[in-house]
């Protein structure tokens, strides 16, 4: 199915056809839990289809999580990322079995490798093998989630005798977090979804090419995967603040090694960027992420300008783009909440603000079915 950029004709039934659209919770802003519960609950009445919450150094993702299903009523909620080394998968698949008791049918895991700094750095754990260590997690978390004994010999996350005590209130499908090609095909082979990010919407179908041609490979059908992509996004009356601060965004997640491949195609100086950064000449190496580089990568404007990025990405086979709305400073409660309000009155997901008879609109995938076994 070819997605609109807004509401179409209605169906059969008079039911309203809207755009599927994310939002990510600004973890990295210093908003308190209740600020962050506050804008969660914004969003869905605004009329997003699903709400991300990522764990960097600020909120802990189950606890913050647990928060926003117990506040909201409808809109589908996920982690985007649980990182598949800081937790066992019998620990994580307890905590998507507690949300999904909470908010049944409206649970999505979002997993992913994370990084050596804060895989390595902040959590003391070594960053090793990233492809087989989420491999084998992915396999183990669905093992857990299913319900029965477990009892897994393996070399990465062997787990004897458990069975979870409590059922999840419905399926929990599995999305993954991949920047390269290897994790793009493995998430192909065993998960439900992919979540892109740092990717222009240019460099979609390239990597859409790769996690389909793995699907066809492992047996498995190419259309029933999500595909999810988030991006940085800022609707305000400070745009050139807001794009000063996402620059830094940018170069910051850009000089991450495990990152550095998804910016390759956007930013024509990394190297040199890199050569600048490893110098210790960071302000060397801010001064080559042009303000091109910025708006390929993030949408800085205002509504309209997140709209336009969103239809892009539908139009390159997205099903669900995702704002990651940040402020033109951190600690600002309100720009998050008000660059989705904009965004979502450019697309008219206000006029059905999730009402009962909207229908999701899609590039094919429809609901996520979570694939039995691993």
């Amino acid at each position: 199915m070819t997605p609109a950029s807004g509401p179409g004709p209605a169906p059969p039934g008079g039911a309203i056809v809207v755009p599927r659209v994310g939002f990510t919770l600004p973890v990295e802003d210093g908003l308190s839990a209740p600020q962050l519960v506050a804008v969660a609950q914004g969003v869905e009445a605004a009329g997003f289809d699903t709400l991300f919450v990522g764990e960097v150094a600020g909120p802990e993702v189950f606890a913050l999580l647990g928060m926003v299903a117990a506040s909201t009523q409808r809109i589908r909620i996920g982690s985007g990322i649980v990182a598949v080394y800081t937790r066992s998968p019998a620990l994580t698949a307890m905590g998507f079995a507690t949300l999904s008791s909470m908010a049944p049918g409206r649970v999505v895991a979002g997993l992913g490798a994370s990084s050596p700094i804060v895989v390595g750095g902040w959590h003391g754990i070594p960053f090793e093998a990233p492809l087989a260590t989420t491999r084998a997690f992915v396999g183990a978390l669905r093992a857990v989630l299913a319900g029965g004994r477990v009892d897994r010999d393996t070399e990465r996350f062997p787990i004897r005798g458990f069975r979870l005590q409590m059922a999840p209130g419905g399926a929990v499908p599995v999305v993954l977090g991949a920047i390269n090609d290897k994790m793009l095909a493995l998430a192909g082979e065993v998960a439900d979804g992919v979540f892109l990010t740092w990717c222009t919407p240019g460099e979609v179908p390239g990597k859409l090419a790769v996690v389909r041609d793995a699907a066809r490979r492992a047996g498995r059908d190419p259309a029933s995967l999500e595909v999810i992509c988030s991006f940085w996004a800022y609707a305000g009356p400070e745009p050139e603040r807001a794009l000063d601060r996402m620059r830094r965004f940018v170069l910051a997640y850009a000089m991450v090694p495990t990152h550095q491949h998804a910016f390759v195609q956007a930013f024509p100086g990394l190297q040199d960027a890199a050569d600048a950064w490893a110098a210790g000449r960071r302000a060397d190496a801010l001064a080559l992420v042009g303000d091109d580089v910025v708006q390929a990568l993030c949408a800085v404007g205002d509504g309209d300008t997140v709209a336009r990025r969103v239809r892009e990405l539908h139009a390159a086979g997205v099903d669900v783009p995702v704002l990651l709305a940040a402020g033109a400073e951190a600690g600002d409660p309100d720009a998050p909440l008000r660059t989705a309000m904009e965004t979502a009155e450019a697309l008219g997901l206000t006029s059905s603000g999730g009402a009962a008879g909207a229908q999701p609109e899609t590039t094919g995938t429809g609901a996520l079915a979570p694939t039995p076994g691993s």
